[in-house]
């Protein structure tokens, strides 16, 4: 995809920038569900292993044995033999790994075309790549699925994730964090209505015995194309110089963390402060993932029999141990819950306290709570046990929602979506470092012996040290050297290349139009399937308690 060469052709044209700058009826609370639409759709990237055991079913009457000594590589080419687990988990990491990649390439082009260039083409890549990889299922060729959810889809995903954020940052001067949060608990909440919708299209198109995972992809795919697609023609743009109303920059600017300059993407990168976020951003997210991709095992290793009232020691029966991988389940939706309402929660709160102390209270809660986590197995106190992840993953979401405010209050708004670009890099590594982790230190005590109910505690310590790791990192991070902000020939420059125009008496009045029909409208399109999915979640963790 030529993203660079779409670029030069920014100037006039639906898709462009400069079409895109508010008028004077437009209000500014109809940009975060435009955000919404496009985060819910690329967040059922937390929902996809619901696709991997019937992914693994696709051919009845296989002979296991005859399959049984293939390796990846023949894997990605069979048609006689169904596809393994661990094969199908790596597309994760492919469109995590691809996600920070296309969103570091990319990011600065971004900031030139616009949101709604980028978030058509994030719909494009992310919903095209579902159907591909649909196809691919009906063929049953691997390499196909990888092809289209993968790469193709971890483009979506990157452009996707990153599209809203410099725009709502200047939408929103005065509730920065509020306003990233918004449109990053989308993110987190994606999988709790794309999970039981795929769950659902699967048992409808189910034919012979066989999961209809190739014809719920291309469903999902089209309607994630079409939802993201209209979120990216929401987007509006805020005119240069405008700020809402009765909200002066002043006590802002007065903060010593919080710079009324601008840092180029060129040299932000190469300071110190980006990489120490970006140190930040990887230990937070490396210990948040390591759990959320074993907590269901954890759950059941840990308690056990006791999730249902009874003694390790006692045999339990089929009901109870269906009621114990219930209760597992129950957890996973508890995790999406706080995983998303933390995003909106934390990085509001961020607002309050100021980013560098929300990232405090992270890694101080954190490690207090991983090194809880044990003893609340030994002691057999399950609730407060999940009670302890709930937080964790709290917090996990709210790293990630606060981290682009911190990046505008140190680098600046100007170039903030592109920088943001670079620094997710930091969850492309945290996505494959935090599940090995923990799954390989796991393995390694069940190797040796070590009880189950007792193999993670040394995971969990490990988490916690990481935690520490990341304290010291954020404690280091201060204002940029002067030397780095950008010249005022710099900024005219780079805004005369976003197509932006000078500010104007008009541009400071632009945008105070009413919320209306449409804007309640908007809201519903987004609140209404999050509010179910939300349900769902709660009904899923009735099986806690």
């Amino acid at each position: 995809m030529n993203v660079s060469g779409a670029a030069a052709q920014a100037s006039g044209g639906l898709l462009s920038r400069d079409r895109i700058v508010a008028g004077p009826g437009f209000n500014r609370w109809l940009v975060p569900p435009a955000a919404l639409a496009i985060h819910l759709c690329i967040g059922m990237a937390y929902g996809f292993s619901v696709f991997w055991l019937p992914m693994a079913r696709q051919l009845p009457n296989v002979d296991a044995a005859a399959c049984a000594g293939q390796g990846f590589l023949d894997e990605l080419v069979t048609t006689s033999c169904n596809w393994s687990v661990p094969a199908l988990t790596h597309i994760f990491e492919t469109f995590i790994a691809v996600l920070g990649i296309s969103a570091a390439i990319w990011g600065g082009w971004l900031e030139r075309a616009g949101p709604r260039r980028a978030g058509v083409i994030a719909a494009l890549c992310w919903g095209g790549g579902m159907m591909i990889g649909g196809v691919g299922v009906a063929l049953h060729q691997l390499w196909l699925v990888y092809l289209g959810c993968g790469l193709i889809g971890g483009v979506g995903q990157g452009l996707g994730y990153i599209t809203p954020v410099s725009t709502l940052i200047k939408w929103f001067p005065d509730r920065r964090g509020m306003a990233t949060g918004f449109a990053i608990m989308g993110y987190g909440g994606g999988a709790m209505i794309g999970a039981p919708l795929a769950v659902w299209l699967m048992a409808r198109f189910t034919h012979d015995g066989v999961p209809g995972v190739a014809r719920t992809l291309g469903v999902m795919g089209a309607i994630y194309l079409v939802v993201m697609a209209i979120g990216a023609f929401g987007f509006r743009v805020a005119p240069e110089g405008w700020l809402p109303e009765g909200w002066s920059p002043g006590a802002a600017a007065s903060h010593p963390m919080i710079t009324p300059h601008h840092v180029h993407l060129n040299r932000a990168w190469r300071t110190p402060q980006f990489w120490l976020i970006w140190g930040v951003l990887c230990l937070n997210v490396t210990a948040g993932i390591g759990v959320i991709s074993m907590a269901s095992p954890m759950l059941q290793d840990v308690f056990g029999a006791r999730l249902v009232g009874v003694d390790a020691a006692t045999a339990i029966n089929a009901g109870q141990r269906a009621a114990i991988v219930a209760a597992a389940a129950g957890l996973v939706g508890l995790i999406s819950l706080f995983n998303s309402v933390g995003r909106i929660f934390w990085a509001s709160l961020s607002d309050q306290l100021g980013r560098k102390n929300t990232y405090y209270a992270f890694f101080v809660l954190g490690i207090i709570l991983y090194c809880l986590l044990p003893t609340w197995g030994h002691l057999g106190l399950p609730g407060l046990f999940v009670a302890s992840i709930c937080v964790i993953l709290s917090m996990y979401g709210g790293g990630f929602s606060t981290v682009p405010a911190y990046l505008a209050d140190i680098f600046g708004t100007q170039m903030v979506g592109a920088i943001h670009g670079r620094l997710i890099t930091a969850w492309s590594v945290a996505g494959v470092v935090g599940p090995a982790l923990i799954a390989g230190v796991r393995q390694v005590q069940i190797d040796h012996g070590v009880p189950h109910a007792l193999v993670y505690d040394r995971t969990l310590y490990i988490m916690a040290f990481l935690l520490l790791c990341g304290l010291v990192c954020n404690a280091l991070v201060r204002p940029v050297n002067p030397k780095h902000w950008m010249t005022p020939e710099q900024l005219a420059r780079e805004r005369s290349l976003q197509h932006e125009v000078a500010a104007t008496r008009e541009a400071r009045s632009a945008a105070r139009g009413q919320f209306g029909f449409g804007g309640g409208l908007a809201w519903l399109g987004v609140g209404v399937p999050f509010a179910i999915g939300l349900l769902i979640a709660l009904q899923k963790a009735a099986a806690l308690f």
